[in-house]
């Protein structure tokens, strides 16, 4: 019923044994309780004054405010543990996904990643919260009352024996089947999160091309799914629940009755008979409670294996030191040795292949090809995205599968078609890596990236939110708020654009270009691209078609040869 992964949680082991001494102290006092209550009860039904009962009355008590101190100390406890290990673990996850890289987020959705880190990993802490304790009171607190019922009476112990696991068996049956339904309604929150995401970043686009009605269908289809499966899992919970609560009270009326009759025929006093009818509610006590929140506890159960199975995924092998310096120099080398690459480690053919190229020192390397020619792909193995088959990638001559490294990251920056504007001011989103920037710095990057404009404009100037919530910008000043994070770094200088100009008309692209070109000098640049205006300003130029590199030279050896360039030069025309 309790997912083995659960033990892989720092310290917890410590915990649960923690748990588990608490639980004998709770059902010791508990036993307490029912015993000097009931042997109080009846001697005051013997005719003992309530004088004589003082002494017992205050050892009840006793027991009663030492429970709740443990109690106290228990929740206060767990609850600074399970706080602790869910940053802690989220600290994991958000260092497991920057390692994995884009690659691995888009496969699994965005949104699915947002909604695992905030709410997923909250869900998570009351996971542990609640279960633990429940698990570890089932696990002692019944055996140790139902010890002292035989003491007090056999017949009663046997039938509580005899009813706890065929309670134990229904729980796990229904708790399977809650698992299923659980499991389904997990998969639908996957699926909603990623919708709603994906639709909130694209919902200008859909409008601009009257798609939006139709993915509202799309989504509300997508919500309506979740929903059934929501109340489907609820029907299986408040089943279980009832059926829970029906058998412990008929086993507990069951041992009423059987000492009525022991009482009337006068082979049980009053006190035993009294201490085991208190002691059998308490008996199915940890058992309902682990049930009711075994169901309330599922889906932070689901979101556990799914961070442990992200936390499993094999990472490519570390790469030892490459000798780079701070910044790519004019001696350093970069090659490419028949680098053959696949997007999906499942795929059975590679996305990239035999790839042929080397390059020293800075410049500008224009990559084009058409739209699934492989491009990006190209920009996410420089970036370190991907990794190669093998060990064909030669960083000064020596060889690596991959560039999935900080040596090699930290020199890099990288501008894809969309970059990402974070909810936070304009001056935040472009301080966002150096946010220790001074205010003479960010004006001297707006400046240079073209953006005085549009700060003039803003309400509040620099000080205006920006991003979702705030005030909209368009896919011309979002590159531009891109560019001048690039400008207030001086320190990276490499470069990878990934289409940064696709979706922009040519006016705006034009002014961006101005703004760029003096962005690319003294810097090892890879920008890829269709738009061929670029070409006259690349020191080399690689085309790629279907996962190839096909033809590679200087602009105007590519012009001469009349070969796959001017084709595709040709392609774009129409000609």
């Amino acid at each position: 019923m309790i997912d083995k992964k659960l033990f892989r949680i720092n310290k917890i082991r410590p915990i649960l044994i923690g748990l588990a001494g608490l639980g004998i102290l709770q059902a010791l006092l508990i036993i307490g309780q029912a015993y000097f209550l009931s042997r109080g009860l009846s001697a005051l039904w013997a005719g003992e004054t309530v004088r004589s009962q003082i002494s017992r009355l205050i050892l009840f008590f006793v027991c009663f405010l030492l429970r709740q101190v443990l109690l106290f100390i228990r929740d206060k406890t767990l609850d600074d543990y399970a706080y602790e290990q869910s940053k802690k673990l989220r600290q994991q996850l958000l260092a497991k996904i920057f390692r994995l890289g884009p690659n691995f987020v888009q496969k699994q959705g965005t949104g699915n990643m947002v909604t695992m880190a905030i709410e997923g990993v909250a869900q998570v802490e009351n996971y542990l919260t609640l279960i633990l304790p429940k698990l570890t009171n089932m696990m002692v607190i019944p055996w140790l009352i139902l010890i002292f019922v035989f003491t007090e009476d056999l017949r009663s112990g046997f039938v509580l024996l005899l009813v706890f696991p065929i309670i134990i068996i229904f729980m796990i049956i229904l708790g399977y089947a809650a698992r299923a339904k659980a499991d389904r309604q997990y998969e639908g929150y996957q699926r909603l999160s990623n919708h709603f995401l994906d639709s909130l970043r694209g919902l200008e686009t859909l409008k601009f091309l009257g798609l939006s009605k139709k993915y509202e269908k799309n989504v509300f289809e997508v919500s309506e799914d979740y929903r059934k499966a929501t109340m489907s899992t609820l029907k299986v919970a408040i089943l279980s629940t009832f059926a829970l609560d029906f058998f412990t009270t008929l086993s507990v009326a069951i041992v009423a009755v059987f000492l009525g009759f022991k009482l009337m025929n006068g082979e049980i006093l009053l006190a035993p008979a009294l201490t085991v009818l208190v002691l059998a509610p308490d008996f199915f006590l940890p058992l309902r409670d682990f049930s009711s929140d075994y169901h309330a506890t599922l889906d932070g159960g689901n979101t556990l294996q799914s961070i442990f199975t992200i936390l499993d995924q094999v990472e490519p092998a570390p790469v030892k030191n490459l000798g780079l310096s701070n910044v790519w120099t004019e001696q350093d080398s970069l090659k490419l040795d028949q680098t053959s690459v696949r997007y999906d480690t499942g795929a059975t053919t590679s996305t990239l292949t035999n790839l042929k190229f080397s390059w020293q020192g800075t410049g500008k390397v224009g990559v084009v090809g058409l739209s699934g020619s492989g491009k990006s792909t190209l920009i996410k193995l420089l970036g370190g995205f991907l990794a190669s088959e093998t060990d064909s990638i030669l960083i000064n001559d020596q060889r690596v599968a991959h560039l999935n490294t900080n040596e090699w990251q930290d020199k890099l920056l990288y501008i894809p078609q969309d970059p990402y504007i974070f909810h936070a001011t304009l001056q935040e989103n472009i301080t966002f890596y150096h946010p220790d920037a001074t205010l003479a710095q960010v004006e001297l990057a707006i400046d240079r990236a073209g953006l005085i404009t549009l700060v003039q404009e803003l309400p509040l100037g620099l000080n205006t939110m920006i991003g979702e919530g705030g005030h909209e910008l368009s896919g011309g000043q979002s590159q531009r708020v891109a560019l001048a994070r690039a400008f207030l770094d001086s320190e990276r200088n490499i470069l990878l654009f990934d289409e940064p100009t696709a979706h922009l008309d040519v006016e705006t692209e034009a002014e961006l270009k101005a703004t760029m070109l003096p962005l690319f000098d003294q810097r090892l640049v890879f920008f890829a691209t269709h738009r061929l205006h670029w070409m006259r300003e690349m020191d080399y130029i690689i085309v790629m078609e279907q996962g190839q590199i096909v033809e590679q030279g200087t602009y105007a050896e590519l012009r001469n040869n009349q070969e796959a360039y001017m084709e595709f030069v040709k392609q774009l025309r129409g000609e």
